[in-house]
């Protein structure tokens, strides 16, 4: 017996990937602001000199391999949906704030919030165990950090920035 044919529903339906719907409103209007703040030259994109720029007014100087690599993160021209999205697969694709921390706490014994930048930089290069970095990503890492005078690497707060939360000073 032939089977029958479904009029007007299809089977199998596309799934909406609308990247607003991951963000409540005030985290879209803080990363709208974040954008126009890197996209220094209104162009609606943001782009190298565009990341240049961002980092001069913070006082930083990337060199071209970190700002050709940010910038190549994205898969096309970086609007504000491409930067939505970005921010998008990075929070998503972390672990949770605690767990970040606890691993970091395993270093500091008396759960100051603080480890030696340099003992850090030998076990994230060096160990002989996990995923090392490369200089790069390093690099990267440290562009973030917070180091204080004494040498001293806050994680809690490094965890924080990765999970797109303000940090005092």
């Amino acid at each position: 017996m032939p089977r029958k044919k479904t009029a007007g529903k299809r089977k199998y339906g596309r799934k909406s990937t609308n990247i607003f719907a991951m963000f409540d409103k005030g985290a879209i209007q803080e990363m709208k602001e974040a954008f126009f703040l890197i996209d220094q030259d209104r162009d609606g994109f943001i782009g190298n000199d565009d990341l240049k720029d961002m980092f001069a007014s913070l006082g930083k100087q990337p060199n071209d391999k970190l700002v050709e690599s940010m910038i190549k993160e994205s898969p096309a021209q970086m609007n504000f949906t491409a930067f939505l999205s970005l921010f998008a697969n990075k929070l998503g694709g972390t672990d949770p704030e605690d767990d970040i921390n606890k691993a970091f706490e395993f270093f500091d014994p008396n759960k100051t919030g603080k480890i030696k930048k340099a003992a850090l930089v030998e076990l994230l290069t060096k160990a002989p165990y996990g995923d090392k970095l490369n200089a790069e990503e390093l690099s990267a890492m440290m562009e973030i950090a917070n180091v204080d005078h004494k040498g001293m690497f806050h994680y809690r707060d490094f965890t924080a920035v990765l999970k797109g939360k303000e940090v005092e000073d």
